[in-house]
């Protein structure tokens, strides 16, 4: 039997979602109800910022999808991939609230040193990116960062006392599920779901996974436990 794109996300994907719903802590309303509105307002920035992304690297043939692998595309991208985006950040979302952590505000997280630092960090990772951009075997690892980091480093500039103080909490919310996914990456590319370009990446890999896609899965699952984490601070703080 060929495993196709919607059975990655029928055997893998959508059992570990409904996993972690079930496991999830039953938070207070009011804080139930910011939860809910952060993960829809994260979800649906992570579907427009990508799409343009996904589908640019698609046509320039850093990737591409195995034979009758995929339902339908919309743009270059088949629909399977626009699901991923959702469920995903369902995954992410949903497991980070098994986890015992409470966003409060302290006069603290306006420190500006790490703030400073966290987003000068990432914005060397970005220019980093932009130079792996002019060679073939960086163009994927080098969109990936010019694509993640300047996001990552606004996240720091705003949150990063916080995300500091707080890296217990997120560093588990963001272990935990890159590390399945990058298991589940893996066994789709071991099946030949999609197939990486090796002229677009540099060779390396962990245990047969390009180090390029264990760089998405790792920025992206920042993004989002960053987003939702800093969220909820942020509320807490004008409140």
């Amino acid at each position: 039997m060929t495993l196709t794109y919607l059975g990655v996300h029928a055997l893998f994907v959508l059992p570990a979602i409904l996993v972690v719903a079930a496991a999830r802590r039953r938070l207070p309303p009011a804080r139930a109800r910011v939860a809910r509105v952060g993960l829809v307002a994260m979800t649906s920035v992570a579907v427009a910022y990508t799409t343009p992304w996904d589908n640019y690297l698609i046509d320039q043939g850093v990737w591409w999808y195995g034979e009758g692998r995929v339902v339908a595309r919309i743009l270059s991208a088949p629909v399977e991939e626009y699901l991923f985006f959702v469920l995903q950040s369902l995954l992410t979302g949903l497991w980070l609230y098994t986890l015992e952590f409470e966003p409060r505000f302290e006069p603290g997280d306006l420190a500006r040193r790490p703030r400073v630092v966290g987003a000068a960090v990432h914005l060397a990772a970005a220019a980093a990116g932009a130079g792996l951009l002019l060679v073939p075997w960086g163009y994927y690892l080098g969109a990936i960062l010019v694509w993640a980091c300047p996001l990552l480093a606004l996240q720091w500039a705003v949150g990063g006392a916080y995300l500091r103080r707080s890296w217990r909490t997120w560093g588990v919310a963001v272990a935990v599920p890159t590390l399945y996914l990058w298991v589940v990456d893996r066994v789709a590319i071991g099946l030949g779901v999609w197939t990486i370009s090796p002229d677009h990446t540099t060779g390396l890999s962990l245990l047969g996974l390009p180090v390029e896609e264990a760089v998405f899965f790792l920025v992206t699952n920042l993004l989002l436990v960053y987003g939702l984490v800093l969220f909820e601070w942020v509320v807490d703080r004008w409140r």
